[in-house]
């Protein structure tokens, strides 16, 4: 007594009808078609801003540039007895130079590969102020 769904794909007619339920609903509240997809685009050009803000490439290149700079300025000042204590090699200046390296790695990637920008586009009915299609 094992039955199958299975869902039907709902026919053109159908997501027309859809639509245009959803298109009315829209427009007893008070927004046009042209309104929603204005709110849309803006919503995605803002995405698009946080998503540039917070790219990994200049939070990680940032906090190695700035950890290079405090490690190579101790690097700079340590005594010879510290450097005694490293057989000889002044460790905090080379480690601060290569974090210092790396940072401006991350931060020259990010300036010559940019995140691209998304560039949503408005269908002909939202500038043009048209009805949409389905009503």
């Amino acid at each position: 007594m094992s039955e199958q769904f299975e869902p039907s794909e709902p026919s053109e007619s159908a997501e027309r009808a859809e639509r245009a339920e959803a298109a009315e609903r829209l427009r007893r509240a008070g927004y046009s078609e042209a309104d929603v997809q204005r709110e849309v685009t803006e919503l995605e050009e803002k995405s698009a801003t946080a998503a540039r803000i917070f790219d990994l490439r200049r939070i990680i290149g940032g906090l190695f540039v700035v950890y290079g700079v405090i490690v190579t300025i101790a690097g700079i000042t340590d005594s010879d007895a510290e450097i005694d204590k490293a057989q000889g090699i002044n460790i905090n200046l080379w480690t601060g130079l290569a974090m210092l390296a790396l940072g401006i790695f991350f931060l020259a990637w990010l300036k010559l590969r940019p995140v691209a920008p998304v560039t949503p586009t408005l269908p002909p009915e939202a500038l043009e102020g048209k009805p949409p299609r389905g009503a």
